[in-house]
């Protein structure tokens, strides 16, 4: 009872902040899964299971709030399913760890620019130009969707850290596109691991007890996001790539415990100054508009 009560905990807090940077759930759920001693293949399962709950509940939730660009969703709805279905029913016989380094660089130097993009803005609100193409889309959704099944995350880190560095949504339309259209990886996923394990090689008191925490904080995060300024979100999804995926890197490389925690801890900082700054520029921004607003005075001195 205890570990599902945990389980139910780290659920709420992966969904807070995956429903709110667009990554993280997956990840976070799959590697307390793997630390217990679940196989990769059932701990993937159980995650996709509970993702079925939890993103539809993120969705509904982030298309209440605006958060949704629904062209966006239906062209990544097909091919985040097809990659799924056959990253999960081919996970027994790839090697996910291999790849995972490689990957890592890939998003970590998309979260770099994404940081960069964000921050080289000055006083300066972010312009965004048109929605990203189907020849874009399509590839990432496949893509996206294999890695997912395989890493038992993946969709999120891909979609989230390729939409944002196009620079063609704004970060909370980006962010909710991505969570809702979880939600057919997430069936695609589930089918194919049926097919693969079975019902009985599923953790389905693990699938439920992530399932319960997710739907409490989905809301929540959609919510957050629909109040947050696109300049703030951009930076914060940014950060939690490039951290996230350095530990990735440094992890496959053999890199000692320590040295990997002092690094991250590093990052960790760097991405906290990072935040401030934008706050920062967001708050000169509404200066700047509010000295251009036609009829308005300013009442601070």
């Amino acid at each position: 009872m205890r570990k599902l009560l945990v389980l139910g905990f780290v659920g709420l807090l992966a969904q807070l902040v995956d429903g709110s940077l667009g990554m993280a759930y997956g990840v976070t759920s799959s590697t307390l899964l793997l630390a217990a001693g679940v196989a990769p293949a059932a701990a993937s399962a159980a995650v996709h299971f509970s993702e079925i709950g939890t993103s539809l509940v993120s969705g509904a939730s982030h298309a209440k709030f605006g958060n949704v660009d629904w062209r966006t969703v239906g062209i990544l709805a097909v091919p985040g399913f097809v990659g799924a279905f056959a990253g999960a029913t081919f996970l027994v016989s790839l090697d996910g760890d291999a790849a995972k380094p490689i990957v890592g660089g890939i998003l970590l130097a998309l979260g770099v620019y994404v940081i960069w993009r964000f921050l080289a803005l000055g006083g300066r609100r972010p312009q965004f130009k048109e929605r990203p193409s189907v020849a874009f889309l399509a590839p990432m959704g496949l893509f996206g969707g294999a890695l997912d099944a395989v890493g038992g995350g993946g969709w999120g880190p891909v979609g989230t850290t390729s939409l944002l560095s196009s620079g063609r949504l704004e970060p909370r339309k980006v962010i909710g596109s991505i969570d809702t259209s979880e939600f057919v990886v997430a069936v695609g996923g589930s089918l194919g691991f049926i097919i693969a394990l079975g019902s009985s090689g599923i953790e389905w008191g693990y699938a439920a007890a992530l399932l319960v925490g997710g739907v409490i904080a989905a809301p929540i995060a959609a919510w957050l996001v629909r109040i947050l300024p696109a300049r703030v979100l951009g930076v914060a999804a940014g950060g939690l790539i490039v951290v996230t995926n350095a530990k990735t890197i440094l992890e496959s490389s053999g890199t000692s415990g320590t040295t990997v925690w002092i690094s991250v801890l590093a990052l960790f900082v760097a991405w906290v100054a990072g935040l401030t700054w934008a706050v920062k520029q967001e708050r000169l921004a509404r200066v700047l508009d509010t000295d251009e607003a036609p009829g308005q005075v300013l009442t601070n001195a």
